[in-house]
């Protein structure tokens, strides 16, 4: 590296968006603009007056507000539903103000009703933002595990993530695109294209593939992937929280006075509850265990009194079909927090 921080993953949005007075994502009419843009909203060939009209009124003002009626007027279903969906997200990132508020309501709400596409969408953005300026092509991909699911494999001993889209894409064309998925439906045999797993050595070619998501990381226990990811995680609860924490990889929960987990994904939040409470968990549950960590609060005083000083739990698990799905949100939502004075 020549010391200059690379820019990575464009398509975010990132570069479309302002800072406000604490560095968060103040949402701006460019970047709204880019969701009228996308093709479940641009208009196409068949597209009526109706449609057209509107999508120009948004495009000369996103902000403008639209009644049920001029949605209603337009000639297909399925604009009409897009329209729908697309201006309730819209008007949540207006209310909110950045993409930080916006994204931490809709949980703290509860009854997700934002489609996933764009929570993925904004934790992707925040993620751009918690690591700008970062040369660590490791910390990168392991922040990318904030808004794409991961396939897992198990291989002598490592755990090894690749995109779950990529690993499925490859598999299915044997790498070579259209042509390959004629191949592979004609009964052929596709070559095997092998995701490049990142070295010390080699890690830089991330730069050059960073919106590919084709490169693999190793979590394993002592590996600068696992180590990337605490630092991702501590960098996420700080960016919302302004909590100072720090997040280590243990090999096991060895406490007598265990009082707090929360689980970094679905399954790990069940197979933690489960542990706690003295549950039989079987072998096969067990062994979907990638990680275990001990988070730590550098000022105990921003813990919920009953817990303070404690180490928190955190867990990495995968589901039986090997794929894991990072929920950020939990590091926001179910941490012991003191109250708000």
């Amino acid at each position: 590296m020549d010391g200059t921080a690379p820019d990575f993953w464009p398509n975010s949005g990132y570069r479309l968006l302002a800072r406000d007075g604490a560095g968060h994502l103040a949402v701006t009419d460019a970047f709204l603009r880019a969701y009228l843009q996308r093709p479940e909203i641009a208009p196409i060939a068949e597209s009526c007056d109706a449609e057209r009209a509107l999508h120009g009124a948004l495009m000369a003002n996103p902000r403008e507000a639209v009644g049920e009626a001029r949605i209603d007027a337009m000639a297909d279903e399925d604009a009409r539903d897009n329209y729908r969906v697309m201006l309730a997200f819209r008007d949540r990132l207006i209310a909110a103000g950045t993409i930080e508020a916006c994204y931490l309501d809709i949980f703290r709400q509860g009854g997700v009703t934002i489609p996933p596409m764009f929570v993925d969408q904004m934790a992707h953005v925040i993620a751009r933002r918690i690591i700008d300026g970062t040369d660590d092509p490791f910390r990168a991909r392991a922040a990318e595990l904030l808004f794409r699911e991961q396939t897992v494999t198990l291989k002598d001993g490592a755990v090894l993530l690749g995109d779950t889209e990529t690993v499925e894409m490859l598999a299915a064309t044997g790498g070579m695109g259209a042509l390959g998925k004629l191949v592979v439906d004609s009964g052929a045999q596709a070559r095997q294209v092998d995701m490049d797993v990142l070295q010390t050595e080699t890690a830089a070619i991330y730069w050059d593939r960073n919106e590919r998501y084709d490169t693999v990381l190793d979590i394993s226990f002592a590996r600068p992937g696992l180590d990337a990811l605490c630092r991702v995680l501590e960098a996420w609860v700080r960016h919302f929280l302004q909590a100072e924490i720090s997040i280590q990889p243990v090999q096991e929960i060895n406490d007598e006075k265990w009082v707090w987990h929360l689980g970094l994904d679905a399954e790990a939040s069940g197979l933690l509850n489960d542990l706690y409470q003295g549950n039989e968990v079987d072998d096969a549950r067990m062994e979907r265990l990638l990680s275990l960590f001990r988070l730590d609060f550098k000022d105990p005083n921003q813990m919920a009194a009953d817990v303070r000083g404690k180490p928190i739990y955190l867990a990495l698990c995968m589901t039986p079909e090997k794929r894991l799905r990072l929920k950020p949100q939990n590091l926001l939502v179910n941490l012991p927090l003191a109250a708000e004075s």
